[in-house]
């Protein structure tokens, strides 16, 4: 980190912390039955995954056996696009962007939590992913906006399409509560429902979305385990294994407006009219970043800050399921797949049908979706020969980063030979 990056972080951080209540704290909740403590693991060595589960022995006298514990911050930094722009100050990576994010920081203890996510967001947000009959505890930490000091932003978690038994956990400020700065707010969630939903925060929701408080969330179904159809694994409670597959991808449509960014980080007037967003993504990544399997570093301070890519691979032979939502916030999207036949079995988190009935599936060349909306689609490789295939935007203008063209909204499907 250099020296004025150094300095930055330092005054922000002391201008921001300056401005919490002095009551507030940050405080992970997971319960235990015999109540010691709000956070214990099964040895200390937290989770691989970002997620604490009881049926992975990974919390010490759960609740109960079905209990899940996630600990996200709320906060800033900053993430490079895809356009390779010839700037030195970039490294070779493309324009920088500020941001608005989560991070997931499950496992650090109370007292590293601001330090670890401090201008720590991730684009998107950590995917969340749980099973359906989970008691989901899900504690959120606001850290402030370290390189905007002259605001005091709350920040809430709104699961996008869930049935909240409470209005108290749904997010909505006007209706929940809404977390200050140097707090934490544990959200309750009786998961009773499969399917491929999403998260955002909801306070000054079209700044926030803009900004990338955004990530993608799906529920398993309690069905999976079983054999049906050739499969051990579905997208839905089908009763006769016709959602079954092999390989699972979440895919969230993005995009970013850079003048909305770049004014917001310049602490100017935000053009929320004029708001036009260049930058389409998948995963937060427009290609060809979006098949790069690393994890993405920003040029700002080096943290990694863009993990999820969008490769799609899998066997010859093998079905697909791609969980497809979008929190654009300006535009409908349509993607299509050349070459490999697509089958719409859901759709807003519901299957098409009712169990034992695929009639209602259908197949397509490509889906449209606007903010908010989820699809689950099944790629059928079984007469697909080996090879690279695309999946992309019909909407031409979004194939560009920004003023680059041949990138934004396109990632590949590699289908490898199956072993003889």
């Amino acid at each position: 980190m250099s020296q004025k990056t150094y300095l930055i972080l330092l005054l922000t951080a002391v201008m921001g912390l300056s401005s919490f209540p002095a009551d507030a704290d940050v405080f992970f909740q997971c319960p235990t039955i015999n109540g010691a403590g709000s956070y214990q693991d099964g040895g200390g060595t937290g989770t691989v995954d970002g997620i604490l589960r009881a049926d992975q022995g990974e919390i010490i006298d759960p609740v109960s056996p079905t209990q899940v514990c996630i600990h996200l911050t709320g906060g800033d930094g900053f993430v490079n696009m895809a356009d390779k722009q010839l700037d030195p100050d970039q490294d070779g990576r493309g324009h920088l962007q500020y941001m608005f994010g989560f991070s997931n920081v499950t496992g650090v203890p109370d007292d590293m939590v601001m330090e670890v996510g401090m201008l720590n967001a991730n684009w998107p947000a950590p995917t969340i992913n749980v099973k359906e009959g989970d008691d989901v505890y899900l504690s959120l930490s606001n850290v402030g906006m370290m390189m905007r000091p002259d605001l005091f932003d709350p920040h809430t978690v709104h699961w996008h399409g869930f049935p909240n038994a409470s209005a108290v956990f749904d997010g909505l400020p006007d209706s929940a509560i809404s977390i200050n700065m140097g707090a934490t707010l544990t959200y309750y969630y009786k998961v009773v429902e499969p399917g491929t939903f999403m998260y955002h925060c909801h306070v000054e929701a079209t700044e926030h979305m803009q900004m990338g408080m955004l990530g993608n969330l799906y529920v398993t179904p309690v069905q999976d385990g079983e054999s049906l159809g050739g499969y051990t694994q579905f997208a839905y409670n089908d009763g006769d294994g016709s959602t079954g597959y092999d390989v699972a991808v979440a895919l969230q449509i993005d995009s970013f407006d850079p003048v909305f960014h770049d004014e917001h980080i310049a602490v100017q007037p935000l053009p929320f009219a004029n708001m036009r967003d260049t930058y389409p993504m998948l995963n937060g990544r427009g290609y060809p970043d979006t098949v790069n399997p690393a994890e993405l570093a920003n040029s700002f301070d080096e943290r990694t800050s863009q993990k999820v890519n969008a490769i799609v691979a899998a066997e010859q032979g093998q079905r697909v399921l791609l969980r497809i939502s979008s929190l654009s916030t300006t535009s409908y999207h349509t993607l299509t797949v050349q070459g490999i036949p697509m089958q719409v079995v859901g759709r807003g988190a519901r299957k098409l049908g009712p169990a034992n009935d695929p009639s209602q599936y259908y197949k397509t060349n490509s889906i449209t979706l606007g903010g908010g909306e989820a699809v689950e689609v099944i790629l059928d490789t079984a007469d697909v020969a080996p090879g690279t295939y695309f999946l992309y935007t019909t909407n031409l203008d979004n194939l560009a980063n920004n003023e680059e063209d041949y990138g934004g909204m396109m990632t590949e499907i590699v289908i490898n030979a199956a072993p003889l």
